[in-house]
């Protein structure tokens, strides 16, 4: 197929694109790893957790849409459990209390929050400066 666009540049796909694999690792509860990208507008969190591990209760102000990518897990919302498998979306609004249980054979989750998660762009940012070291 022809296509009317010229190529970017390196410099411009250096700017634009991100290989989320190698953004560092930030683990943000014991056996949740999660590689952290953000725009102004939104942070996206590609996690891999452990069998058998516990997001603990919490609430951000970001909305936050789930996405089970393989595994399974619960998550609590609001004191009620939503069993989720792969392909499942969950939308979790602003201020809301949930938590989550992954199941015995782990779970790997997209995480999308908006507005962007302060809280793991500073751990992100204390990971990369410890790497320096």
């Amino acid at each position: 197929m022809e296509r009317k666009e010229t190529y970017a540049t390196q410099e411009e796909y250096d700017r634009h694109v991100i290989h989320y694999q190698d953004v560092p690792i930030v683990e943000v509860a014991p056996s949740m790893k999660y590689h952290i990208v953000s725009g102004e507008r939104i942070t996206v969190g590609f996690i891999n957790a452990a069998p058998n591990a516990v997001g603990p209760t919490h609430k951000h102000e970001a909305e936050q849409i789930l996405i089970v990518m393989d595994g399974a897990c619960e998550e609590a919302v609001e004191g009620k459990l939503f069993p989720l498998k792969k392909g499942d979306v969950l939308v979790i609004p602003s201020n809301v209390e949930h938590g989550t249980y992954m199941s015995d054979k782990g779970c790997q989750i997209l995480d999308i929050y908006s507005p962007p998660r302060q809280d793991y762009l500073a751990k992100l940012e204390e990971v990369k400066k410890s790497q320096k070291k």
